[in-house]
């Protein structure tokens, strides 16, 4: 019996990814600016373009998107200093200027985009509980047996996308994302800065916990270890090190 390929390798039609970055936001636990994680948007679409993938870039609201100061590689706290791609990325004004002009995720095109990708930063954890139209979105990619990919603090979609059933995406699902070691490296850097009070923490939840919770089978490599990992067309990377590592399974699901 013969199946069909519903994502054939057709070097007439190149695959379409759609990544998605999270718009401004304030944090509710420091009262700091947020946004998305350069890394997590770059490197991705670094491995996808240098394929010969179209990508676009989306926002859950659209309009302008501002990056964690921490991950850009020109930041004078130097934290991100070695991300050469990122910085790359920065240094072509065409490409810098599409976090600028983002479509809203209501716009994905699930029949055109082969795949999605959900990038993280801080912001997600703040704001993708009202993102309804991306998380309909999440879930319609993954339903129609494309690939659906979210990394990082961008997993943060899992905890709220639902089926038409009403059942939970993650549920029953190996899943990964920003890991509890990690959490609680950032805490104590953050308390050591004195931006936090000792005993509090940077999130106002975590990844890990609560994908445990929703019946996820949640696995992850250590401490800022780049990692990733499918189940079926479910891809989820760990952290902000791990966007080499997703978009390599995203394209493997895409078939090369």
């Amino acid at each position: 019996m013969s199946v069909r390929d519903p994502n054939p390798v057709n070097a007439g039609k190149p695959k379409s990814v759609a990544i998605v970055i999270a718009n401004p936001a304030v944090s509710t636990t420091t009262g700091w600016p947020v946004g998305f994680w350069w890394s997590e948007l770059t490197h991705p679409w670094f491995a996808f373009t240098e394929r010969g993938y179209e990508v676009e870039i989306f926002s859950p609201d659209g309009g302008k998107c501002e990056a964690d100061a921490l991950s850009d590689p020109r930041d004078p706290s130097g934290y991100s200093q070695s991300d050469l791609i990122s910085l790359g990325f920065l240094s072509k004004p065409k490409l810098g200027a599409l976090v600028d002009n983002t479509r809203p995720a209501s716009e994905i095109d699930v029949d055109r985009f082969d795949a999605i990708v959900v990038a993280g930063g801080q912001s997600p954890m703040f704001t993708y509980e009202r993102a309804t139209d991306l998380q309909r979105t999440f879930v319609a990619f993954h339903d129609a047996g494309k690939v659906a990919a979210a990394l990082c603090h961008g997993t943060a979609i899992l905890r709220y996308a639902r089926r038409a059933d009403g059942t939970l995406l993650a549920a029953g699902k190996t899943v990964t994302g920003f890991a509890n070691v990690e959490e609680d490296f950032a805490d104590s850097a953050t308390w050591d800065m004195g931006a936090l009070e000792r005993g509090r923490h940077l999130m106002p939840w975590r990844i890990e916990d609560e994908l445990r919770a929703v019946g996820a089978n949640y696995i992850q490599a250590g401490l800022w270890r780049g990692f990733a990992v499918r189940d079926g067309n479910l891809i989820t990377g760990q952290q902000n090190f791990s966007g080499a590592e997703t978009a390599r399974l995203v394209c493997e699901a895409l078939g090369g």
